[in-house]
């Protein structure tokens, strides 16, 4: 029976590393992970196609907890701009070019945020309202998740 668990398991691994190596190439980011009951998988391209499988340990979650109040805090926060798609932020039009914003800016509503790139498609994200911007969540070129926050906006 054990080897029968084991192959399923394995299968499913395979299906994982499949959707995941899909999920790169239609959306153009070099790497994604997921976590389900106790198997983390992350899948990154360089150069290739690479594939790492592991039980979620409890040491890893550790540094994660810590900031979790305030990931939490962020999430939650009715000031935050949220990516409207899976894809890599930029926080300027082009390389070398100056940022479209900076904490502490004042940016109008329609005004260019940033710009999240998707299947090789840029797309800019505007600011659904006048405001100030107070945090700027993510990195110039960070790979982003649908619905995650990207600003606050106060």
């Amino acid at each position: 029976m054990s080897n029968k668990k084991h192959d399923q398991d394995r299968g499913l691994e395979a299906a994982w590393i499949r959707e995941l190596a899909g999920i790169l190439e239609e959306t153009g980011l070099t790497e994604v992970e997921i976590e389900r009951d106790s198997v983390r998988l992350r899948v990154s391209r360089q150069g290739g196609i690479a594939a790492a499988v592991a039980p979620a340990a409890a040491p890893a979650v550790a540094a994660p907890v810590a900031s979790a109040p305030t990931q939490a805090a962020t999430d939650d926060h009715p000031g935050a701009v949220r990516s409207p798609m899976v894809g890599t932020a930029y926080l300027s039009p082009s390389p070398g070019a100056g940022v479209f914003i900076k904490e502490g800016s004042t940016v109008s509503e329609g005004q260019t945020i940033m710009i999240v790139e998707a299947m090789k498609t840029m797309n800019p994200i505007a600011a659904p309202r006048s405001g100030t911007v107070t945090k700027i969540l993510v990195r110039d070129s960070q790979p982003v998740e649908f619905d995650e926050p990207l600003i606050i906006l106060e």
